[in-house]
């Protein structure tokens, strides 16, 4: 028999644009014939429509018992009838009746159409969630598409996903054709095709955009502990190397900065503070505090508490502009923190109550419980090189010559905004 190739070049081409697959097709044409029968006959119980898998050529027939006398015509046939299609056939027999298609009328080819068209979209609705489920809590790239109200329509490819508001970072616009990242938040299927909502605010999209630029991130030998994001402003996040020979936080910024500063390009120069994750509590906080010093930290694991004691000229650094540093620490470490100055925690007996020594002139001689082991003489310095002048904090807060510093004139302010 000859084959059927439009049939075939047809089936080929929608597998190839819609990604369905010819069975599922050859299935929707079958299921139409038999639909297309009964709008014809009335009724299609006992018709069977193949499509030949090698040729693709179609046939419909009906299955008739063979009786003596006919009473129903659709679902019988009398043993003349029968003899004209197979000789061997006798009473009781099961006689195929060939149904010729181009007989059907224009009602019954429309709806057979109609059958098919309808599994297309079903099929293609379908592969499309099964494609976009699977990227579900994944980065994708996406162009922006229009703004519908304050929310965003971002095409991604086959689909369009919304940005609503409450997913976009305060201060952010777009212009229609940009492309962007966003981080899939969920996938819902729906009769007109899936529902994808995206957000460009998630803490999760930080960590994708450094799989995708770390390679040791990627292969696992760098893991990210912890997140802690306020979008649009700081990003703080805890790293932890699974190889010793492996410096984290270096494997994350890059040579130059590069690698971070790819991530911070993305996020329209959002800051980013990397940090070294540890499985000690007090260690950990201190690390989070960064960029500010820390005197002491005193955690307490089973109530989830903090008490941290910086130096003087350090407070305001260590609590951050409207109390960003130590909000985005409470919420990496999962601690809540409590910060005091060292004057505060003498005066309130914060520091004789975890067992520092006072000297003669009221200040301590030495931090036996510090693991970096600080001397009275460490601060009496002032850190030069944090660009504090000798005999800080006595002297009160230096003006800071380079804004690089990351000191706000007079030490106001307290926050150093250049992240890592």
């Amino acid at each position: 028999m000859k084959e059927n190739k439009e049939l075939k070049e047809a089936l080929e081409l929608l597998e190839k644009e819609k990604n369905i697959s010819k069975e599922t097709l050859l299935e929707a044409i079958e299921n139409s014939l038999i639909q297309a029968c009964k709008t014809h006959f009335g009724k299609a119980d006992n018709v069977k429509a193949i499509v030949d898998r090698e040729t693709y050529n179609f046939s419909v027939y009906a299955e008739r018992e063979v009786v003596e006398e006919v009473e129903d015509p659709l679902l019988q046939i009398s043993l003349e009838g029968a003899r004209e299609i197979d000789p061997h056939l006798g009473i009781g027999d099961v006689a195929q009746v060939q149904i010729k298609s181009r007989e059907f009328g224009r009602i019954a080819t429309q709806n057979a159409k109609n059958v098919i068209l309808q599994k297309i979209r079903e099929e293609e609705r379908k592969v499309l969630f099964n494609q976009y489920y699977g990227k579900e809590k994944e980065v994708v790239t996406g162009i922006v598409q229009r703004y519908l109200g304050k929310n965003v329509s971002i095409n991604l490819g086959k689909v369009d996903a919304m940005l609503n508001e409450n997913e976009q970072v305060k201060g952010e616009s777009f212009l229609p054709t940009e492309r962007i990242k966003v981080y899939i938040l969920e996938v819902k299927d729906m009769t007109k095709g899936p529902r994808i909502l995206v957000s460009r605010t998630h803490p999760e999209l930080v960590k994708r955009l450094f799989e995708s630029e770390v390679t040791e991130v990627k292969d696992g030998t760098v893991e990210i502990k912890s997140i802690a994001r306020e979008a649009g402003s700081r990003t703080k996040m805890a790293v932890y190397s699974n190889d010793p020979n492996v410096d984290p936080v270096g494997a994350c910024v890059g040579l130059n900065g590069a690698r971070v500063n790819a991530v911070v390009e993305e996020l329209r120069g959002e800051k980013i503070d990397i940090i070294n994750w540890s499985d000690n509590s007090a260690i950990l906080i201190e690390n989070a505090l960064s960029p500010a010093k820390v005197i002491c930290v005193v955690a307490d694991d089973d109530e989830k508490t903090a008490q941290v004691i910086v130096p003087d000229y350090q407070l305001s650094l260590a609590i951050g502009k409207e109390g960003q540093n130590a909000r985005l620490a409470a919420r990496l470490t999962g601690f809540k923190i409590d910060i005091k100055s060292e004057t505060q925690a003498r005066e309130s007996g914060l520091l004789e109550e975890i067992g520092y020594e006072e000297g003669l002139e009221g200040e301590y001689e030495s931090y036996e419980d510090y693991e970096e082991g600080y001397l009275e003489e460490d601060y009496a310095e002032g850190y030069v090189e944090d660009g504090y002048e000798e005999g800080y904090p006595e002297g009160g807060y230096p003006e800071a010559d380079d804004p690089e510093d990351g000191y706000a004139d007079g030490g106001e302010g307290g926050e150093i905004p250049g992240g890592v």
